[in-house]
């Protein structure tokens, strides 16, 4: 994607409903900046921000509404108008197709795992992921670079190796272990995981409760299990004694952060093997909901 860098607008991001343009990551070439842009110059490779006010600190109302393929028109085209202070600077260990993956599922794994103030993942620690997608794969790279075990749930043993492959230390398939929790347990020696990456939603979430540890922390990002399931109880909450987050993606200071790291250690992250072109987009996103996917299925724009 071409992108054309301006200055931030005055006053509240337009809450956009309608015709909006799908796509919230992507990664390309500053083709010109406006007269008053600093940020960046034109030829330089560079990320989009998911929501395009959120730069530091907590999540708030205004910042809420500038979500990128959201509210604001996303990135699913050749050529985009982005605020400087939405846009970072690309990973150099990086192509075009690794570097788009970053901006929504990237920066919720990091801030999964680094973001809540006094649990930030540490070596030596346990982390727990849900299937093969694109946050879950992005959690275990991250967490296997700093030192941390990771115990994975899929359901099938192709991408069960897969996993491994990419350093998980167990793989439960919760096909045919549907109370994966006890599982979990058991491979921790009764205490539970420090960190549940929580992208199952309903459907999980019991199990979920069953495998962090006391102190521990399950942050929750989405509901691909569906909206509906075995959820745990207020009661089986408060018998977890644990932190329960939700989050929605980071800000600019987090995914500045992430990319630093990629850059030093040269981490490289998951991207499905089938790439679609821009005409195939319908494609991929049906691709996708078949859930055959393995890490971020990406869309190529010449």
């Amino acid at each position: 994607m071409k992108i054309l860098a301006h200055i931030p607008l005055t006053g509240q991001y337009p809450w956009q409903k309608d015709n909006i343009v799908p796509c919230s990551d992507g990664a390309g070439t500053i083709l010109t900046s406006g007269s008053k842009v600093t940020r960046f110059k034109p030829g330089e490779k560079v990320l989009t921000l998911f929501n395009q006010a959120h730069l530091s600190g907590p999540l708030t109302p205004p910042a809420l509404v500038s979500g990128v393929g959201g509210m604001l028109d996303g990135t699913l085209r050749q050529y985009g108008v982005f605020s400087e202070a939405g846009l970072v600077a690309m990973p150099s260990n990086l192509s075009f197709l690794e570097g788009a993956t970053l901006p929504c599922a990237g920066v919720t794994a990091w801030n999964t795992l680094f973001g809540a103030e006094g649990k930030k993942l540490k070596a030596g620690q346990t982390v727990l992921t849900l299937g093969s997608g694109g946050v879950s794969c992005f959690a275990l790279l991250f967490a296997k670079a700093v030192g941390a075990r990771v115990i994975c749930t899929t359901s099938s043993e192709a991408k069960a190796e897969k996993l491994r492959c990419l350093g998980a230390d167990h793989v439960i398939n919760y096909t045919s272990i549907p109370s994966w929790g006890e599982e979990v347990r058991k491979l921790t020696n009764g205490d539970g995981v420090d960190h549940v990456v929580e992208t199952g939603g309903p459907s999980t979430f019991k199990q979920s409760l069953k495998s962090v540890k006391i102190e521990g922390v399950i942050t929750v990002i989405g509901f691909i299990g569906g909206p509906a399931g075995g959820e745990g109880g207020f009661m089986d909450l408060l018998g977890a004694l644990c932190t329960v987050r939700s989050i929605l993606v980071g800000s600019r200071e987090v995914m500045e952060e992430m990319c630093h790291v990629i850059e030093e250690k040269g981490l490289k992250p998951v991207v499905d093997e089938r790439v679609f072109g821009l005409e195939e987009a319908r494609e991929a996103y049906g691709y996708l909901g078949s859930q055959g996917h393995f890490g971020k299925v990406v869309v190529r724009i010449d």
